[in-house]
């Protein structure tokens, strides 16, 4: 897989998706207590309300009566003194095809409106209103009886519980929201103990995860130090092999080509080949030992402009013929998470190839991709490569012209040494008109 893969957005965090759950419950139950809860104690008070007009309009039914003329009369006013107080907010009116009286509270006003649209009494009183329509045996026609109650102070009452009530659960939703940070943050301190952990292994100043952790999290601490130590080990294991069997075949070969050197042309042709063979392969698979990375490839870290320099050095010396000249505009401070011994055979192997074909100029810098990865970018002048041998070159052993010297296997462990950092090698037409190799390596985590 290729490192730009680690460019994909990032999802939110624990304590985001833990935070943000809980803010959008505790919205919805604010929200839903705030508008419910007032309209239940708006019901509430306005049927008890009702309750106490009703007996109101029980006393005036009572006190109801008709003269021989067919007119009404209420011969004793009614037990609360309010319906006396003139604009007081209790009324009543009485009324039948004859006759219409009305409360001293009314004074020289009347109840107006409707069901649908309210009643209002005076000085534009909002009304809370109970009605009733009756026959007494004096009377053909019903009497209809309205008791009246002003419902403004009701209104603002309520308006204030109202404001009192969001604010209170606008408090408690932030205490909760509080209590639940504090909850997710504690929680979650082991983990961020956990990653303050493997960024010192990614440093290579621990070797394992240390300390004490939740039994959820205690597992996976085990199994990553587990798979750090079989890594340490196998990584180990394949260098000194690799060591081992490099000094084993060093000797034998030596010998075997001072002995063929002796021999006359003829046999000579016959064997050469075969050892130039042995030795590309004994070259191959050294190469894919060193792959194996640093000792501590987490914490592996590498300026690239230096050792562009030193290579460059020693490929003056040894390619002084040529006279090809290598401008390396790399930042110094530009670093890469690529182990130093990998990262010399990644650009030396480039940078080699480079001076066996260019006509005079190499071009060695960089380009930003994003916040994980850079691109170290080789150019030369030299004949290049046609479009259809990019795929090819770098197959182990594949050399597209037999008369320059090598191995055909330097693009070939570039290649494969990019892959094992999760890295990507391309190769295009350069404007200089060779070669244009791009090594896309990660850079170190912050």
């Amino acid at each position: 897989m290729a490192i730009n893969a680690s460019s994909r957005p990032a999802l939110p965090s624990l304590r985001s998706r833990l935070l943000i759950a809980a803010a959008v419950w505790l919205l919805g139950t604010t929200l839903a207590a705030g508008y419910l809860v007032p309209s239940f104690i708006k019901s509430y008070l306005v049927e008890q309300e009702k309750q106490q007009l009703y007996l109101y309009l029980d006393e005036l039914t009572a006190l109801t009566e008709v003269n021989s003329s067919g007119q009404l009369l209420t011969p004793s006013p009614l037990s609360n003194p309010r319906f006396q107080q003139p604009y007081s907010g209790l009324y009543w009116t009485m009324k039948n095809h004859e006759t219409e009286l009305r409360s001293r509270s009314l004074w020289d006003t009347r109840i107006t409106g409707n069901t649908k649209k309210g009643f209002k009494g005076p000085n534009k009183q909002s009304l809370l209103v109970v009605e009733r329509q009756f026959r007494l045996p004096e009377a053909d026609e019903p009497i209809e009886l309205v008791i009246a109650a002003n419902q403004d102070r009701l209104l603002e009452t309520l308006q204030k519980l109202t404001h009192s009530l969001w604010f209170i659960l606008a408090m408690s939703a932030g205490g909760t929201l509080l209590l639940i940070w504090l909850q997710v943050s504690w929680s979650l301190l082991p983990l961020k103990g956990l990653q303050k952990k493997l960024k010192l292994v990614r440093d290579g100043e621990l070797s394992e995860l240390t300390g004490t952790y939740p039994a959820e999290i205690r597992p996976v601490v085990d199994d990553l130090n587990a798979l750090l130590f079989h890594y340490q080990e196998l990584l180990e294991r394949a260098r000194q092999h690799a060591g081992n069997l490099s000094h084993a075949l060093k000797t034998p070969i030596a010998v075997l080509n001072n002995e063929v050197a002796n021999l006359p042309i003829d046999e000579r042709r016959k064997l050469s080949p075969s050892l130039q063979q042995l030795q590309q392969h004994i070259d191959y698979h050294l190469g894919r030992a060193r792959m194996a990375g640093a000792a501590n490839i987490l914490a592996a870290k590498t300026a690239p402009s230096p050792r562009v320099d030193a290579i460059s050095m020693a490929m003056d010396k040894v390619y002084a013929h040529r006279g090809v000249v290598l401008v390396n505009e790399l930042d110094s401070e530009l670093m890469v998470a690529v182990e130093k011994r990998d990262l010399d055979e990644i650009i030396g192997n480039v940078i080699e190839n480079g001076y066996k074909w260019a006509h005079g100029l190499i071009r060695v810098h960089h380009r930003d991709e994003n916040a994980q990865t850079l691109c170290i970018i080789v150019e030369d002048d030299g004949p290049g490569i046609d479009d259809d041998g990019y795929e090819s070159v770098l197959k182990r052993g594949v050399r597209l012209d037999e008369t320059t010297p090598g191995t055909g296997l330097g693009l070939n462990i570039v290649h494969e040494l990019t892959h094992s950092y999760r890295g990507k090698l391309t190769l295009s037409r350069s404007s200089l008109g060779g070669l244009k190799v791009e090594l896309l390596l990660p850079k170190p985590r912050q």
